[in-house]
């Protein structure tokens, strides 16, 4: 069995980040828009032309990508929208009260109900303070929040529930029309619509056995989002969710290479506590600067928590899908979460659970990431030196 490649190509990659750039450029200085569109005009007339100098081409493209960022920020409104989908979206919101009914009568107490409502039906309102910060202090408030995560865990049940190549597309289309049918039951919020389109494209990427590149599908996803309201870039939940992805696609090959592949996969056992503890830093890399950017603490027992956190995530999202279906399994999805409340509580009251009171300036920040660039860096370097040897 080959080794995963998850650094294929991604062209779409520099167009991401450009259109970023230039984002944040429009943000900061205001361009009269008419300028903007005579620029891109001329950016994009400028690229057509260079075909016989194909670095120079994309770098017009790239600098196309980057004045489209800033006449986005331009055409953007103030105005927050609010998400619905008529009817349909009406009807799943419904479902959705019907659900949290049956949650309230299987459930033992107030916390249960709180974190199964917000982990399944991203229902927050239930949520203590006090059982925030205990999901705060063990590096585990990802899981109250539906994100990737949670839509990934149900893509891959229902991967596994169509097993076969027989109709391979008209089973993409049917796990994309679930994923969407969840994302209406949740009320359609914004992290649980970035997961639901990067699922999207990555099924449908996966359609004829085509060559998929996971970083092609981030950054394809984000320029879609991106371009549909540029102020998403400013959104925390969008900036932890898309660098927490990111930091896994550029790492995991590089953890990948540091344990031998065939030892791993003869040990099933040693390969999940590997691999988990691979995404864990990973994700980790990517959100931690963030974190301690934003809220000023940083969680010291992360990685023990995701050990916990993850499976529990697992099953109970398994577990309430079980429960539409069979509503007595929703007692034992209660004793499980409420298991879960007890082992975090115990993780937080531990010595040194995290470190609070940070505080990071933007400059910092920007600082932290390129240690970590710089580490990615140099272990790719070592990598390569170790492959050619």
């Amino acid at each position: 069995m080959m080794r995963p490649n998850l650094t294929a190509p991604a062209p779409l990659l520099r167009m991401a980040v450009a259109l970023v750039g230039g984002i944040v450029v429009g943000r900061a200085f205001t361009w009269p828009l008419p300028w903007l569109v005579l620029l891109l005009a001329a950016v994009v007339g400028a690229a057509l032309t260079a075909r016989r100098r194909p670095l120079l081409q994309s770098l017009l493209i790239c600098a196309a990508v980057f004045v489209l960022g800033m006449a986005s920020w331009n055409w953007s409104s103030s105005d927050a929208d609010e998400r619905r989908a008529g009817p349909l979206g009406e009807w799943f919101l419904q479902q959705r009260e019907v659900l949290l009914s049956r949650y309230r009568a299987v459930t033992g107490d107030e916390a249960q109900y709180a974190v199964l409502a917000a982990m399944t039906l991203g229902d927050k309102s239930a949520l203590t303070s006090d059982l925030r910060e205990t999901y705060s202090i063990t590096g585990a408030s990802h899981v109250l929040a539906l994100s990737g995560l949670h839509l990934g865990i149900i893509y891959m049940l229902l991967s596994v529930l169509m097993l076969g190549r027989r109709g391979y597309a008209v089973t993409q289309v049917v796990i994309i029309l679930s994923i969407w049918a969840f994302a209406l039951l949740t009320g359609l919020s914004t992290s649980v619509v970035r997961a639901a389109t990067m699922l999207t494209l990555y099924a449908l990427f996966s359609i004829g056995d085509r060559g998929r590149s996971p970083l092609n599908v981030l950054s394809f996803t984000a320029i879609v989002l991106l371009l549909l309201d540029c102020r998403m870039l400013f959104d925390v939940g969008f900036q932890m969710s898309f660098l927490s992805v990111l930091a896994i696609l550029l790492f995991m090959p590089l953890f990948d290479r540091l344990v031998s592949f065939d030892y791993l996969m003869r040990h099933p056992f040693l390969r999940w506590v590997y691999r988990l503890s691979a995404v864990s830093v990973a994700a980790q890399l990517g959100v931690g600067p963030l974190i301690a950017f934003y809220f000023h603490r940083f969680s010291t027992y992360f990685l023990l928590s995701n050990f916990v956190v993850i499976p529990a995530a697992t099953l109970i999202l398994y577990g309430a899908l079980l429960t539409l279906l069979v509503p007595p399994v929703g007692v034992v999805l209660a004793w499980l979460v409420g298991a879960l409340n007890k082992v975090l509580g115990w993780l937080s009251a531990l010595p040194y659970a995290s470190i609070d009171h940070l505080q990071l300036s933007l400059l910092q920040l920007l600082m932290v990431y390129v240690l970590v660039g710089c580490l990615y860096g140099l272990l790719r370097f070592l990598m390569t030196r170790r492959r050619e040897a």
